[in-house]
């Protein structure tokens, strides 16, 4: 999708046109008819919001209704999640250039409906022999939107278009080799972006017995990938490190999945594509904060000479683990990386995301993210404050002492899985604390919104990219709080 700025009169413009209509005052600027307003303005006392169609042949005029005196993050989230329903008919309609202006509504509402419909746009089209329908330009009034404002917005939301295509493709053409070369030729492109890619023997020397242990199944050697952005005004900073979780393909191991479980498990690499895709856009604009991403890579496999349940395995950091569940893999390459992070980087703060427990998505179902963290109160405050406004919200998970209890072996330091079924995305989260060594941490589990099964919110099928913007505007935040 192209976007252009152009200044809209509403009234004399010659194609396809979508007006916001917030509230009465818009009645003044309304491109319609004496009867057409007196429809839309019974139809807006019956429901503020709602989406008429008035035909210009061959244009239409979209009147998209909404209530703007909700508070403002929840009217943007309604104009982001009113974009789908814009598309199907625009899709009917055969638009290929929209124009977007209103009346009375303000900046953050006008990008809002962009935003939605470009997330809401998107499609894995890649292996279909047929074009499927685009949106191709949005012409924008540029009374809403400066340019460089735009091209920010647009920066971030390509790095959110290429984190749902890595989620998407099957482990067959995105492999953790594949996967880390990609990661490698766009770090290339930027002069304040280094990228370490260390290969099955780098990984050996360091002794990172989780990700070997997870690897052994596979065919595919396992990479870690470490991307450092480190901007000039930033350089004397301590960095803030982001893991992300990047099982390419999760068949469970030997404790294999059953049924239908296995389905859609090339998505359980959405965290890393999610923090490469972080750290990217925070290059892209040019964000002041020194980041390092950690990134391990390998598929969880049932082959050759693969770990199995009552391994003992020895983590980077010297700390012994009682494999219980083959399938409970994403928190041992974590592990092995969180420990990297907080023994080489002395961060100020470690952020992991990671598509982790079922439990997080049978807690929360597929409304937010599931969240933990020790020593790190200002920051998780600050992320649930900047997720209400980007609307991907958290809901925070306890930490308490006692849910070590669950985590205890008989035979090794800790054991892999909880010994009860119960707060099983909690245990996994004071798994992962271990390896943090008193850096304040956050533990982020996007299990329920990493990858929809059928159409939500904004969303098409399949990957989201969501935590994207939530952790850009909180690195946003960071550039605001130390100045």
């Amino acid at each position: 999708m192209t976007y252009t700025l152009e200044s809209i009169n509403a009234k004399t413009w010659e194609g396809d046109l979508l007006f916001l209509y917030g509230d009465e005052a818009a009645e003044r600027n309304l491109p319609l008819g004496k009867k057409e307003i007196e429809l839309l303005k019974a139809r807006r006392s019956e429901e503020r919001e709602q989406l008429l169609v008035f035909d210009r042949l061959p244009y239409h005029i979209y009147v998209l209704s909404f209530d703007s005196e909700k508070n403002a993050p929840e009217c943007q989230e309604k104009l982001r999640r009113s974009a789908a329903r814009l598309l199907k008919q625009l899709k009917a309609d055969k638009v290929s250039r929209l124009a977007i202006t209103g009346e009375g509504v303000l900046p953050e509402e006008v990008e809002a409906m962009i935003e939605g419909l470009t997330l809401a746009d998107y499609s894995f089209d890649r292996y279909y022999n047929k074009e499927r329908y685009h949106l191709n330009e949005l012409v924008i009034d540029s009374l809403y939107l400066k340019a460089e404002e735009l091209e920010v917005a647009q920066k971030l939301w390509n790095r959110i278009y290429w984190c749902r295509e890595w989620v998407n493709l099957p482990v067959q053409d995105l492999n953790a080799t594949g996967f880390a070369e990609e990661l490698a030729s766009i770090a290339a492109d930027f002069d304040e972006v280094e990228c370490t890619v260390m290969d099955k023997r780098q990984i050996e020397s360091l002794r990172m017995g989780g990700l070997l242990a997870v690897n052994r199944g596979s065919v595919d050697e396992p990479r870690f990938v470490v991307l450092e952005y480190k901007p000039r005004s930033a350089a004397k900073e301590a960095p803030i490190c982001l893991v992300g979780k990047g099982i390419m393909y999760d068949t469970g191991g030997l404790n294999i999945k059953p049924d239908d479980y296995m389905q859609e498990m090339k998505s359980d690499m959405a965290g890393a594509a999610t923090m490469a895709s972080v750290l990217f856009a925070a290059a892209d604009n040019q964000l002041p904060v020194h980041l390092v991403a950690l990134l391990p890579l390998t598929d969880n496999r049932p082959g050759f000479n693969a770990y199995a349940a009552d391994d003992i395995l020895t983590m980077y950091d010297g700390t012994t683990v009682e494999v219980v569940n083959t399938d409970a893999e994403g928190r041992l390459i974590l592990a092995d990386a969180i420990a990297y992070a907080s023994r080489n980087y002395s961060p100020k703060l470690i952020i992991d995301v990671a598509t982790l427990t079922g439990a997080a998505v049978r807690a929360i179902s597929t409304f937010g993210i599931a969240a933990m963290q020790e020593g790190a109160d200002n920051p998780m405050a600050m992320l649930k404050v900047v997720g209400e406004q980007v609307y991907e919200r958290l809901v925070e998970f306890p930490m308490w002492e006692e849910y070590g209890e669950y985590i205890k072996s008989d035979y090794a330091d800790l054991r892999n899985c909880g010994s009860t079924p119960q707060a099983g995305t909690i245990t996994a989260g004071k798994f992962l604390a271990h390896f943090a060594h008193g850096v304040p941490y956050i533990h982020l589990d996007i299990a329920g919104v990493a990858y929809f099964t059928k159409p939500q919110h904004c969303y098409q099928v399949g990957a989201s990219g969501y935590g994207i913007r939530l952790l850009y505007a909180f690195l946003q935040m960071q550039d605001m709080i130390e100045k």
